[in-house]
């Protein structure tokens, strides 16, 4: 039919897979710095590492035999490959003229928007998920009857996105966004697309009740927070199936946060880079920011000039929401970077090289057997076009000691 070949035209042409990645990767820091494999097929991925080393020293005499370490090697394996789905849809009318063909000038109008949007909010999906694990924000104020919560990061919410809601108490809800009050930090949740508000006053902040990407607590992909952080100061106890304490290989440095202030934000970041390149033997040349602590790591740049030099063509800004700062301090150079995904109360740093995104192919549009790259809906309302994007693939920390982490910020 003329409206299903035209419809099929503009996709090929306008949403081929090289404009989605260009898009995501312009967006997102982590994904456009990261060592990439996309060869990925699915099934499970190994991750084998060497957790002793041989180490037999004696001074006088030879070891005994029966004495002799020996090199150790450990398998470690993600069964599973993680899988993100976004959904574009399309009606029928607003791409048609009055003949019944979509008129190619209209959808050309609105598709720039529509990918730009649509793929802001897929990048901050995985994203989010890839810096910090499944929570979007967290509650401050218990939640109450009305459906209303205040969370600590208001800008990650939009209308009609559906979350979860859950906490330690244990609770567990699917919720839809209904309302956003942007300057007191206020969302109002729905049970149904829609629908009414719904009653979370069980959900209280000392049962760390929070917002959470759709399913993402059971399918989410590998959070770098997660595998930085021990078990102890909040992160998960295995990296890849085998116990974070069994080996130091699996162990990232964790520093002691609770001491940082805006004012020393900055002699705090170069005690632990040089801590962590120290212990961990790496090249950790990166620190991972908020945008709280760059804004006072700026200030204070300004203010303690003679301890710290700072070349204003090393400071770089991106519109896609990152900025870049190099420091040289007496301890070596330090580029400190903030990202909008960033949480407060923690501070990474990063050996580049540790870190690999392994994919089936990274962003891909779903393709039938006959060759369509959309769905077709007919409703009663009119005809709707569904396109799907894919990212299956997981995020590994290959060389956890290398690396490190603040914790425990105020």
């Amino acid at each position: 039919m003329a409206t299903t070949r035209s419809f099929q035209s503009m996709l090929n042409e306008w949403l081929n897979y090289d404009l989605l990645a260009e898009e995501i990767l312009k967006r997102d820091y982590f994904l456009n710095k990261v060592e990439k494999d996309q060869g990925w097929k699915s099934g499970p991925l190994v991750i084998p590492f060497q957790g002793g080393y041989a180490s037999s020293i004696k001074f006088g005499s030879l070891t005994a035999e029966n004495d002799v370490s020996q090199d150790e090697y450990v398998r470690g394996t993600i069964t599973t490959q993680p899988e993100v789905w976004g959904t574009m849809l399309f009606h029928h009318k607003d791409l048609m003229q009055h003949d019944g063909k979509i008129k190619e000038t209209t959808f050309l109008r609105m598709l720039p928007d529509q990918i730009n949007n649509f793929m802001q909010g897929m990048k901050n999906a995985v994203s989010q998920n890839i810096m910090t694990g499944n929570s979007v924000t967290n509650l401050t104020v218990n939640g109450t009857v009305l459906g209303v919560a205040v969370v600590d990061h208001i800008e990650r919410l939009t209308l009609g996105q559906k979350l979860q809601i859950v906490s330690t108490a244990p609770l567990s809800a699917n919720v839809y966004v209904i309302a956003l009050d942007i300057n007191t930090n206020k969302v109002t949740v729905s049970a149904a697309r829609g629908g009414a508000v719904l009653d979370i006053s069980l959900y209280l902040v000392a049962d760390d009740a929070k917002l959470v990407l759709d399913d993402s607590v059971a399918n989410g992909m590998t959070s770098i927070r997660d595998s930085l952080l021990s078990a102890i100061n909040g992160g998960s106890a295995t990296l890849y199936g085998v116990s974070k304490l069994a080996y130091p290989y699996l162990q990232s440095i964790n520093l002691d946060g609770a001491a940082i202030t805006a004012s020393n934000i900055l002699e705090k970041l170069f005690d632990g880079f040089n801590t962590v390149r120290n212990k961990g033997k790496g090249n950790p040349s990166t620190a991972i920011v908020s945008w709280k602590w760059m804004a006072n790591i700026m200030k204070q740049v300004e203010t303690t000039k003679g301890a710290f030099k700072v070349n204003p063509s090393d400071t770089k800004a991106s519109i896609y929401g990152w900025t870049e700062i190099l420091i040289t301090g007496v301890k070596g150079q330090l580029t400190i970077v903030s990202v909008q995904e960033a949480s407060d109360d923690v501070i990474m740093f990063i050996d580049w090289a540790a870190l690999k995104f392994h994919s089936n192919g990274f962003f891909t549009k779903r393709t039938s057997p006959d060759g369509l790259q959309y769905y077709e809906v007919r409703q009663t309302t009119g005809f709707v076009y569904l396109i799907d994007i894919a990212l299956m693939g997981d995020f590994v920390l290959n060389r956890p000691s290398t690396c490190g982490i603040y914790h425990s910020i105020p």
